[in-house]
């Protein structure tokens, strides 16, 4: 009997990282494919990104449409009880056998609260992993103690998931989706790119993506404008910003971002949203990645490059040689940036290994999935205890 999977997504990134599970779910005839889109795919200020869902080829089952106007705690708060509400009523009328879902944002632990009080089992993606800078830390291992079957990306985060009381039996080490993604996306030439984006990519080129690290105080404006400092002292170097994510305090990070674009025509350039193939190419033709997105962890040192990866955001996550730990001010950034235009540095990216894997996740999870979901009864569990 078929298995109906509900993918949730709420935002470009996540969405990203789910493609190449949503293809092997899909092509699989043991499987029936939902999916549920909500948070920033659904705002024209961050690029109305479902419609690029669309483009792929999926159908949009439901779209749970919550408030994104405002960036302050209290209105993340009123998004997220929202977020509950609507998920509730669309899992009630979808009726999937499972919810997939994906890491740690606030959109995706509102619809775990209303899987879970709905007895409908989650398999979690990407438990187990630190980001201590940020809310989406207790976010993330709260959405594990809701989920019934644990997909993590490295054994390390396995053994984290059981020692927050999960049975060893139902977390699986599959490895990073993203690195399916790079294995698998037929990714742009640079002249293709550069036509797409109507940008020049000769020369020096920094990728830049920062979020706001949610846990501090008001430390956005500061962090950002030490990292835009840092770029001004190389004039050399063509700088492209991706805007962040609708965290708190997010909005100054994206009107810093737009006036440094506009008294640096020609030099820099910034977008709402790239999608899955212009992300991903960029990261094989610019020369690093700077900011504090989990890409910069995750993917990049897949291409062989390095990575400048500031402040506390991603705090405690496993990283490869090529990544770069820097504090958010100008002079630790400007030293970074010397490092990695370095040949001794760049021969030791080149030649880095991953601690994410190889790839395969996604032919991993679909046939734990099936042989898992059939199996599963009743939904108690009981408290694992990690000796």
């Amino acid at each position: 009997m078929k298995k109906t999977i509900c993918f949730v997504t709420g935002s470009r990134a996540e969405y990203g990282l789910l493609y190449p599970l949503l293809k092997q779910i899909k092509s699989e005839p043991f499987f029936n494919v939902q999916i549920a889109v909500t948070g920033m795919h659904l705002s024209a200020a961050h690029g109305s990104t479902y419609r690029e869902i669309l483009g792929d080829g999926f159908r949009i089952n439901k779209k749970i449409k919550i408030p994104l106007g405002s960036d302050t705690p209290e209105a993340v708060t009123r998004s997220l009880g929202m977020a509950v509400a609507g998920f509730s009523g669309a899992f009630k009328s979808l009726k999937p056998d499972c919810v997939i879902l994906l890491g740690d944002r606030f959109e995706t632990y509102g619809a775990a609260v209303a899987a879970f009080l709905a007895r409908i089992p989650i398999a979690h993606l990407s438990g187990g992993e630190l980001t201590q800078g940020a809310v989406d830390d207790a976010l993330r291992h709260s959405i594990t103690k809701m989920s019934f079957l644990h997909f993590t990306a490295t054994n390390a985060y396995r053994k984290r998931v059981i020692q927050l009381g999960e049975d060893p039996r139902r977390v699986f080490n599959v490895g990073a989706l993203g690195i399916d993604n790079i294995k698998r996306t037929p990714l742009l030439s640079r002249l293709s790119l550069e036509k797409e984006l109507g940008f020049c990519l000769h020369g020096k080129v920094v990728l830049v993506t920062f979020h706001p690290v949610t846990l501090e105080r008001n430390t956005s404006k500061q962090q950002f404008t030490e990292i835009l400092s840092a770029l001004d002292k190389f004039s050399d170097l063509r700088v492209i910003f991706t805007k962040p994510n609708m965290d708190i305090n997010a909005k100054i990070i994206v009107k810093l971002i737009d006036r440094y674009v506009k008294n640096n025509k020609g030099r820099a350039v910034a977008f709402n949203s790239l999608g899955r193939v212009k992300y991903l190419s960029l990261m094989k033709h610019v020369d690093l990645m700077l900011g504090n997105s989990s890409s910069g962890i995750v993917e990049m040192p897949s291409f062989g490059k390095p990575t400048i990866n500031i402040g506390d955001r991603q705090k405690g996550r496993i990283a490869a040689k090529s990544v770069i730990q820097c504090s958010p001010q100008q002079e630790c950034i400007r030293r970074a940036l010397k490092t990695v235009f370095s040949k001794k540095f760049r021969r030791c990216c080149a030649k880095v290994k991953n601690p994410y894997g190889a790839g395969l996740a996604s032919e991993r999870i679909a046939a734990i999935l099936k042989k898992e979901l059939p199996k599963i009864g009743s939904l108690k569990k009981e408290f694992y205890d990690y000796v």
